[in-house]
């Protein structure tokens, strides 16, 4: 099989790393790749948002099949194109995108299917939102409706909190991702990422996992992309696994096909486990970054006929191993970051990997033949273990191998875990 790969962070190099490894690989392309890409896959300089561009290149080459790793093509309708021009491709439509590229979309969604959420209302101006925070009280949740990187959700635990976040959003600091608001309830309770593939009729559960959000020990500080992240999740039981397939992922799945965008890819649902059960947080339409690291370090099956089942409508036909040991990655991120940092600084040396130990490249370059960090998130450490803890030493292990005087990471990643398995 002919495949390209699009996209450039960590999760495209664990997705890389996993598809190269299948027997049924003949070509691999990805656009437009990373260094650590560059080693599994020959990486070409495709604009992504040329949608005819990407399609003349999959005519031109013979591709058969396209995995699309970032949201915004696919909500951008990048997947519409492939498909008309009859290239199987793995990501959802535009339509069905919209469970990503809209928080409010996803909430109507849930009301209309009964699917358990917390309480929310939908604004477009700053003054009717902030009446209806003062009316309910903190804590409460205020999200950009669309796509902010990971960056448009403020969990504020006080008034001013949650009226200076209004603010933001209206004000222009997640562009055009905050012209709508959505404010709901703040659920109590632990979270977790639960991953599911889906062709718009069946649905294969894959794995769990548990991200690390803030950006400090302890998790402290603002909110960033994910500054680490361990699968299995714990708060995951077999019965939770089940009630999320049939009180979230199920109805979900009916309702986008009884509204016209069957959704074909992976839902990535964020997940409160509450004192009533699993609750929907957000759905993401695409695997987590760093989640996606952890989740193919402990992917026993081949990853690409999994993908390929997915977008040619025959899950039912597939089934998915999986290590029994769990895995955990640590994020090496530009000092600055969630803020302003420097770009190209120098990573002088990395870590031989191991079959347990392995660092992806999330936001990296070659300058002149040197590895440089271009990114805000630029390395993932990523380990396996036979328990939490030894995952989570292996990990640290390989993050003190990297020499890059501008990186800084957190240095508790898995606490909750450990701190489980210690009692």
């Amino acid at each position: 099989m002919k495949v390209l790969l699009i996209g450039s962070g960590g999760r495209e190099h664990a997705l890389a790393w996993k598809l190269a490894q299948s027997p049924l690989m003949e070509a691999f392309y990805a656009a437009p790749g990373n260094p650590g890409i560059a080693e599994h896959a020959v990486l070409v300089a495709l604009n992504v948002d040329d949608h005819a561009a990407v399609t003349a290149f999959c005519e031109e080459k013979a591709i058969d099949f396209v995995v699309v790793g970032p949201e915004a093509p696919l909500v951008a309708g990048l997947a519409d194109v492939l498909r008309a021009a009859g290239i199987a491709v793995f990501g959802p439509s535009a339509a069905a995108a919209q469970l990503e590229g809209s928080k409010g979309f996803t909430k109507d969604l849930c009301a209309r299917f009964d699917i358990p959420t917390g309480a929310y209302q939908r604004f477009n101006n700053a003054p009717k939102a902030k009446a209806y925070v003062r009316a309910q009280g903190a804590p409460i949740v205020i999200k950009a409706d669309g796509l902010a990187a990971g960056k448009g959700v403020t969990v504020a635990m006080t008034l001013d909190e949650a009226l200076a976040a209004i603010d933001d959003c209206f004000e222009g600091a997640f562009g055009a991702a905050g012209a709508e608001v959505v404010v709901e309830a703040f659920l109590d309770g632990e979270e977790a990422s639960f991953f599911c593939l889906c062709d718009g009729k069946h649905a294969l559960p894959l794995a769990t996992a548990q991200d690390h959000k803030r950006v400090g020990d302890g998790d402290t500080g603002p909110n960033t992309g994910g500054m680490g992240a361990y699968s299995p999740a714990p708060v995951m039981t077999p019965e939770m696994v089940e009630r999320t397939m049939k009180e979230i992922i199920e109805p979900t799945m009916r309702g986008m096909a009884e509204m016209g965008s069957p959704f074909s890819g992976v839902f990535f649902a964020g997940l409160m486990i509450t004192a009533k059960g699993p609750e929907l947080i957000e759905y993401n339409v695409r695997f987590g970054d760093p989640e996606c690291q952890v989740l193919m370090m402990r992917l026993k099956s081949d990853l690409l006929p999994l993908l390929y089942a997915t977008a040619t409508g025959t899950l039912d036909k597939v089934s998915a191993e999986w290590i029994d040991d769990p895995a955990l990655t640590v994020v090496l991120a530009s000092k600055g970051y969630p803020g302003a940092y420097d770009k190209n600084t120098p990573i002088e040396a990395m870590p031989a990997e191991t079959a347990s130990a392995k660092v992806f490249h999330a936001g990296t370059a070659l300058k002149d033949g040197k590895l440089v960090a271009t990114g805000g998130r630029v390395l993932n450490a990523t380990a396996t273990g036979k328990t939490v803890a030894e995952a989570q030493a292996r990990a640290y292990a390989l993050v003190d191998q990297v020499a890059w005087e501008n990186g800084f990471c957190r240095r508790d990643i898995g606490w909750r875990a450990i701190a489980r398995d210690e009692n």
